[in-house]
């Protein structure tokens, strides 16, 4: 049996985490030429691909909230395998549907399995790298898992989508699932590692009673707060990217490039972002100036004219967000809370960022698209809001003392 955690633990939910975002993304593809055959294109657009496109949020934000909290006692090996499995199943059976209903209802499916999903990649993490090993982990994993996916996805997806249709292009991902993930993670993963001597005894996690105490306490809310801010920013673009980038004047493979740019950008600007985090330890200050600036670069886009600059400011935009945003929130979470409680945390943390901030900023996009007839004016609307969600992350640093930041005093990881 292989025993480098790195091809154990951290690739495999890497190539899980990859498959995971194109099972997101694809609807954001397909959806116009759904919209067509299940009778919902013209007028009713707007609306009813906000709802399916929202759909996967309000799951995934339930489940992760009460997931996290359900399944923190159970093996997180089972629960991966067991809903990896299902929401496969999910996507696959998408290409098949006929009606308005029973697509919401898939991705429900898959918002559901994806929520319960997300904190257990944390408690492996957690059970398996030092803290001094985290940054690179979480790196591998989220960043490189997720964000290539975003980056080179829509490169995969859209030339599916425009050369066999929607319907393959569900099919497809939903058995990559279940012919790829599921299978490689029963072969690899294992719950944690044998013996103690992967951490330092310090470091190993014992089971204690879930509290608001073990969560962090009032600070807790604060970081709920701030994540709220940036997902509204986040999937706000994310969810309707592909048809902003149309909107524009772009398609084709030039479209699926430019929609991906974003993240792309987001994974060549984390390398030095995680350097400058490791070296000066400052990543809440890091996270809040990356929040707030990513904010403020999109009030800018009614002013600017060209297409080639919209797209300019949105790339800087996310690329900015994710590489220093993301790339240090998980790991305050994960060094502000007690160890057995970090499932549970990020569980209700992204639950509420994703299922709430996600589900309303998209139907602040969908609705002022049906009003004005362009996607800019929800993305600066949401802009706001991610700035507000800056200072409320300031409010949480300056709460923070060298006496009591574990965060400081352990100088740990970048997620």
């Amino acid at each position: 049996m292989i025993k480098s955690k790195w091809i154990r633990i951290a690739l495999p939910f890497m190539i899980g985490l990859f498959i995971a975002y194109l099972d997101r993304s694809n609807l954001s593809v397909g959806i116009e030429g759904m919209s067509k055959e299940l009778g919902f294109s013209g007028s009713d657009f707007s609306v009813t691909s906000s709802w399916a496109l929202s759909a996967f949020l309000i799951g995934y934000g339930l489940a992760n909230f009460f997931g996290g909290i359900l399944t923190y006692r159970m093996n997180p090996k089972t629960v991966v395998i067991f809903v990896y499995a299902l929401w496969s199943i999910a996507t696959l059976l998408t290409g098949w549907v006929n009606s308005v209903g029973l697509l919401i209802f898939f991705r429900l499916i898959l918002g559901i399995g994806e929520g319960i999903y997300w904190p257990q990649q944390s408690r492996f993490v957690q059970a398996w790298f030092t803290k001094k090993e985290l940054t690179v982990a979480n790196t591998v994993i989220q960043h490189y898992g997720q964000f290539l996916s975003l980056g080179l996805g829509f490169l995969i997806l859209i030339p599916i989508n425009a050369n066999l249709g929607w319907k393959p292009l569900f099919i497809i991902l939903g058995t990559a699932g279940l012919v790829i993930v599921v299978p490689l993670y029963l072969w690899l993963l294992k719950k944690e590692p044998d013996g103690v001597e992967t951490k330092p005894k310090e470091e190993q996690s014992s089971q204690e009673k879930l509290t608001f105490r073990s969560l962090g306490g009032s600070r807790f809310l604060l970081l709920i707060g701030a994540h709220l801010g940036q997902n509204m920013l986040f999937w706000g673009i994310t969810l309707w990217i592909p048809l902003a980038v149309k909107s524009l004047g772009f398609t084709g493979l030039t479209q699926g490039l430019l929609s991906g740019l974003p993240y792309l950008a987001a994974v060549i600007l984390t390398i030095p972002m995680s350097i400058i985090s490791d070296r000066t330890g400052k990543r809440v200050l890091i996270a809040t100036v990356g929040l707030v600036f990513a904010g403020i670069l999109l009030v800018f886009l009614p002013v600017v004219d060209s297409s080639v600059g919209k797209i300019a400011l949105i790339t800087l935009s996310l690329g900015t967000l994710i590489s220093t945003y993301t790339a240090n929130f998980w790991a305050i979470i994960q060094s502000s809370v007690s160890p057995s409680s970090v499932g549970p945390a990020i569980g209700i943390v992204n639950g509420i960022g994703v299922g709430l901030g996600g589900t309303i900023s998209s139907f602040i996009v969908g609705l002022l698209l049906k009003q004005t007839g362009s996607y800019i004016p929800g993305f600066t609307v949401i802009s706001f809001i991610a700035i507000l969600g800056g200072l409320i992350l300031y409010l949480y640093g300056r709460t923070l003392s060298p006496k009591n930041s574990r965060i400081k005093a352990d100088k740990q990881i970048v997620s």
